[in-house]
C-alpha cells in the first residue's frame, strides 16, 4: 500500500505538473506558445453582460402547420374536381375546416383526404378526420402532435439562436431552455445587446415568389385569389401584389455573404443555393423571363427585380439600399437559417462589469481567507502530516482550475462557492486519513503498519462519501440550469481531483518521508 514504484511516482508527479501548466493561462495575460492556451471563462455574474428571456410563439407554430395542411387539402381535392365553398384554418379547434359545395360528394372528399393520414401512428394519430352530413370536414391535429411540434420548435430555435450569436463573435454565450416554451440567452461582456436582439427577433424566413403584374396593390380592396399584398421594405407605404405560391424557399440556401456591387458600389448580399434550390431557381427564371421575381423576407419584399435571363448557376444577388451593417446582418440571418416561429423578449437585464468585479473580489477574498484558515488548522492539529495535506490541498486547487481550463468551463459566482466547498471536502479526506493513522498508532501498531492501516481503512469511507456527493451533483448538472450547472461542474471536478490528491499525492509524500527517515514514532 505504501510502496510506490518509479513509474507510479513519476505518473503522479506528471499529473500534478500538467494541472499546474493548464492552470497557468488563467494567471497571465500573455500567451505562452508552448502551452495549450485554454482558460476558465467568466460567467455573466462575474464578467457582466446581458440576460434575455425569450418565448417561442406557439400559435405561429400551430398556424404554420395548419397552413401547410390547407395546401395539402387543396392539392388532394384538385384531381377529383371536388369543389368547396370555404377552406381555411380553425385555430380554436386546431383543425383545417372544409365546407363542400355539394354535400353529396362527401364520400369522394373523404376518400381523397385519406392519403393525408397515411403517416399516422395507429396508437397515437397525428391527424384525425371527421365529417358532418352538411358537407363540413374537419382535419384536426392531436394534442400529442402539437406537443411534439412545440418541442421541435424550441429545440430548433435554440440551435438557430446559437448559430446566429456565434456568427456575431460573442464569446461564451449560454443558451438554455426554460420550461416548455422559453429560452434563456446569456451574453457575457455584451453591455448593449441591441444588435443581438434585432438579429434574434427576426424570423428570417426568406422566399422567392413571382409578382402578379396585373394586380394593383395600392388601389385598395382585397387581393385577387392566390395573391397577397405585401409591403416593400425600402419604400414605406408601398405594397406589391405577390403570388402566394412559394417558388423557391430560402431553406435551400447554402451560403450568404455581404459584398459590394462592382458596378454601382452599393452593398448587396450574394447567395448560393444547394442543388435542389439551384434547379428550382433555374426552372422558374427560365419560364418567367421579363417578369418580376420578388424576394420576400418575413412578409416584406426586399426587392422585386425583373428576370432578364435564366439564372442557372445557383447563385444570385439581393440588393435593396443596404448599408454595410444591414447587409452583414442579413447574411448572418440567411446563413443561420430561419426560426420556426417568432420570438418575443419576455425579460431583459443588463449586468455591469463593476458588479462582476466586486463579485470576483469578494469571491477571491473568501477563497484566500478560507484557504489560510484550513492550512492553519491542518498544520496546528496534525503537525507534519497536516503540512503534507496542505501541499496536496494546494495542488488540488491547481488541478481543479487546470481541468476546468482544459474543458473551457464557465466560472460563475456559485462556481466560486463550489471551489471553496471543494477545498473543505478535500480537507475532510485528509482528516479521516490522519485520524485513522493516529488511532492505529495509539493502539500500539508500529509506524509502517499504522500508515498502511490508516490509508486502507480510511479509503472506504472517503470513497463512499465522495461517490454519493458526486452522483448528487451529476443529477444537479443534468436537471439544473444556469449558475446551478456551474456549481455542479465545479463540485464534480473537485471531487475527482480531491480523491486523486488525498489518495495518491498525500500517500506518495508520506511514503517518501517514511523511506527517508524510518521514524520510531509517527508525528501525529
Amino acid at each position: 500500500m505504501m510502496y510506490f514504484s518509479r513509474l507510479k511516482t513519476w505518473t503522479v508527479l506528471a499529473i500534478c505538473l500538467l494541472g499546474v501548466l493548464f492552470c497557468v493561462p488563467n494567471l497571465t495575460r500573455a500567451p505562452v506558445s508552448w502551452l495549450p492556451w485554454r482558460t476558465v471563462h467568466l460567467g455573466l455574474d462575474l464578467r457582466g453582460g446581458s440576460y434575455l428571456l425569450m418565448q417561442v410563439d406557439m400559435q405561429a407554430v400551430e398556424k404554420q402547420r395548419l397552413d401547410g395542411m390547407v395546401d395539402g387539402v387543396r392539392q388532394a381535392l384538385r384531381p377529383g374536381a371536388i369543389f368547396y365553398r370555404s377552406l381555411g384554418t380553425d385555430m380554436a379547434d386546431n383543425a383545417v375546416k372544409l365546407v363542400l359545395r355539394d354535400p353529396k360528394r362527401l364520400g369522394d372528399a373523404l376518400a381523397a383526404l385519406k392519403p393525408l393520414l397515411a403517416g399516422n401512428n395507429p396508437a397515437d394519430p397525428e391527424l384525425t378526420l371527421t365529417s358532418r352530413p352538411d358537407g363540413t370536414i374537419l382535419l384536426a391535429l392531436s394534442q400529442s402532435a402539437l406537443t411534439t411540434r412545440a418541442e421541435q420548435a424550441v429545440q430548433q430555435s435554440i440551435e438557430i439562436i446559437r448559430r446566429r450569436i456565434d456568427e456575431t463573435g460573442v464569446v461564451d454565450p449560454e443558451i438554455t431552455r426554460q420550461g416548455s416554451q422559453r429560452i434563456v440567452v446569456q451574453l457575457p461582456g455584451i453591455g448593449d445587446p441591441g444588435r443581438i436582439k434585432e438579429l434574434l427577433g427576426k424570423t428570417a424566413h426568406m422566399t422567392f415568389q413571382l409578382v402578379d403584374e396585373q394586380a394593383d396593390a395600392n388601389a385598395g380592396g382585397l387581393p385577387p385569389p392566390g395573391d397577397d399584398f405585401l409591403p416593400m421594405q425600402d419604400q414605406p407605404g408601398t405594397k406589391i401584389a405577390v403570388r402566394r405560391r412559394v417558388d423557391v424557399d430560402g431553406a435551400d440556401l447554402t451560403n450568404a455573404q455581404a459584398g459590394q456591387d462592382p458596378q454601382s458600389g452599393q452593398w448587396v448580399v450574394n447567395f448560393t443555393f444547394n442543388s435542389i434550390g439551384a434547379q428550382r431557381f433555374a426552372d422558374v427564371t427560365r419560364a418567367n423571363v421579363n417578369h418580376r421575381f420578388a424576394i420576400v423576407l418575413d412578409g416584406k419584399v426586399i426587392s422585386a427585380p425583373v428576370i432578364r435571363e435564366p439564372i442557372t448557376g445557383g447563385r444570385g444577388q439581393i440588393s435593396g439600399n443596404f448599408t454595410a451593417a444591414s447587409a452583414t446582418d442579413l447574411a448572418v440571418l440567411l446563413r443561420a437559417g430561419a426560426l420556426p416561429a417568432p420570438l418575443t423578449i419576455v425579460e431583459q437585464r443588463s449586468i455591469g462589469p463593476e458588479l462582476g468585479a466586486d463579485s470576483i473580489r469578494a469571491g477571491a477574498i473568501s477563497l484566500a481567507v478560507g484557504f489560510v484558515l484550513v492550512i492553519g488548522f491542518m498544520g496546528f492539529f496534525y503537525g507534519l502530516f497536516g503540512w503534507f495535506a496542505n501541499v496536496a490541498l494546494l495542488v488540488n486547487l491547481f488541478l481543479l482550475l487546470g481541468v476546468m481550463s482544459l474543458l473551457q468551463a464557465t466560472l460563475t459566482l456559485p462556481g466560486m462557492a463550489g471551489i471553496l466547498l471543494t477545498l473543505g471536502m478535500a480537507v475532510d479526506a485528509n482528516i479521516l486519513i490522519n485520524e485513522r493513522i493516529r488511532d492505529e498508532a495509539r493502539h500500539g501498531r508500529p509506524p509502517l503498519a499504522a500508515l498502511e492501516a490508516g490509508f486502507t481503512r480510511a479509503y472506504g469511507t472517503i470513497f463512499d462519501s465522495n461517490a454519493t456527493t458526486f452522483l448528487a451533483h451529476v443529477m444537479l448538472f443534468i436537471f439544473g440550469s444556469g449558475p446551478v450547472k456551474g456549481f455542479a461542474v465545479t463540485i464534480t471536478v473537485g471531487i475527482a481531483t480531491s480523491l486523486f490528491t488525498a489518495w495518491m499525492l498525500t500517500r506518495l509524500l508520506v511514503s517518501r518521508w517514511y523511506v527517508r527517515h524510518r521514524p520510531q514514532q509517527l508525528p501525529v
